[in-house]
């Protein structure tokens, strides 16, 4: 008990120890230095949390401004994926072995038919072709001498046997004049047809000329260039992989057609001659008519498709080959006067007013967008926006009120 009353003593302020003047200004001096250094601290943590929180993204709901659906979309018994085919597209290669001296083409270059594309070394061939000709020559060279002999045997013939009607010439010298007339007629058709063979020969040789040039079979546009100056081609591949098998390769663009895969279980719904309307992925607002050219008779036992065949009956240079496309299958033709209005449609509630005008924001670079809009008619959730958004901008939708541009945000988590 003495104790405790021994610390309690120990703990009592002694006031004797009052600061006195010039005697306790340190310790005061001290307090003030730690009260500023907690207040620094204080207010640094609170800059670095503002600064965090006023950079954290904002999470936000989105959506997808797509393109109006027109009255022939809406009319669709079917819709289906598929990708623009060519019918007519060839790779062009040499008939022979050889190699290029020049290539004449470049991917996107349009050529006519016949239209030269490339040459191989022709050294050999042409001197091939001149040893025919000569050939060919000294043949016909011939025949004309055999013509000559054959006439004058002939002449000989008809005296023989005027002589022998006058009894001045035995009757064995007009048949022996006969027999060489028979021989050298016999010698001219011989001749006649070996100048024939030799011109064959020359023709033979002007075929492997022609060979080394190698020619655009129709009209069309060069997709791709193979080969260069300086490599060998083959119409068979060869040399371990060293030997091109083609120089580039041709498509009619006049032959583009669409290849449709539908489900099995909906190929009941397509038929031959069927109006439809195709929407290149690339070109989302261009509503380009097409009609169905043919079912073909198989399926995909793998994917449970059959193939359908779709023409366009567009042609524009914007579509190329292995495009992918959307195709409606359409009941009938949907007139001109319902075509789908221009513009987006984007949620209803995406349209804000700001400052008295209709706005959205966009989603660009994780960071909201302002865009000032003209807004349209509304189709149920959905509003027409014709002018400010384009298809395929990703629009945010009920936007917070205090939502700024260039504010930093995140589409927000899809609920579980």
């Amino acid at each position: 008990m003495n104790s405790n009353a021994e610390l309690l003593r120990q703990l009592k302020i002694d006031k004797s120890h009052k600061d006195t003047p010039g005697g306790g200004n340190g310790g005061g001096i001290r307090t003030a230095v730690i009260v500023l250094a907690v207040v620094l601290v204080l207010l640094a943590l609170a800059g670095g949390g503002w600064v965090f929180f006023a950079r954290r993204p904002v999470e936000v709901r989105t959506a997808t401004a797509v393109a109006p659906a027109s009255a022939a979309e809406a009319g669709a018994v079917l819709q289906a994926t598929g990708y623009v085919t060519a019918r007519r597209q060839a790779t062009v290669s040499a008939q022979i072995t050889g190699t290029l001296t020049e290539v004449l083409i470049e991917e996107g270059d349009r050529v006519s038919k016949g239209q030269v594309l490339a040459r191989l070394e022709d050294n050999a061939l042409r001197a091939n072709l001149r040893s025919a000709q000569a050939s060919a020559a000294a043949a016909h060279a011939t025949v004309a001498q055999s013509e000559a002999q054959l006439t004058q045997a002939l002449r000989d013939a008809d005296r023989q046997e005027a002589l022998v009607g006058r009894g001045l010439v035995s009757r064995q010298l007009a048949e022996q004049a006969r027999t060489q007339a028979d021989t050298s007629r016999a010698q001219l058709q011989t001749a006649r047809r070996q100048a024939g063979a030799a011109d064959a020969q020359v023709g033979v040789a002007q075929v492997n000329l022609d060979y080394t040039v190698v020619r655009a079979p129709f009209d069309g546009v060069i997709t791709d260039k193979a080969a260069q100056v300086g490599e060998i081609v083959s119409p068979l591949s060869a040399g371990g992989g060293f030997t091109r098998t083609g120089v580039g390769t041709i498509v009619d663009m006049d032959s583009l057609e669409i290849d449709v895969d539908v489900n099995e279980a909906y190929i009941g719904r397509v038929q031959a001659a069927m109006p439809a309307e195709a929407v290149l992925d690339a070109y989302p607002d261009w509503k380009i008519p097409a009609h169905v050219i043919a079912i073909v008779p198989a399926a995909d036992r793998g994917k449970a498709t059959v193939k359908v065949r779709v023409a366009l009956e567009a042609k524009d240079a914007r579509i190329v080959p292995d495009m992918g496309v959307r195709v409606s299958f359409l009941e009938r033709r949907a007139p001109t006067a319902s075509a789908a209005p221009k513009g987006v449609m984007v949620p209803a509630a995406a349209i804000v007013q700001r400052d008295g005008h209709d706005v959205v924001f966009l989603v660009a670079d994780a960071q909201a967008r302002r865009h000032d809009v003209t807004a349209a008619a509304a189709s149920g959730d959905l509003r027409l926006v014709t002018a400010g958004v384009n298809a395929g901008d990703t629009v945010i939708v009920s936007p917070p009120d205090d939502l700024a541009d260039g504010t930093a945000v995140q589409p927000a988590k899809p609920a579980p």
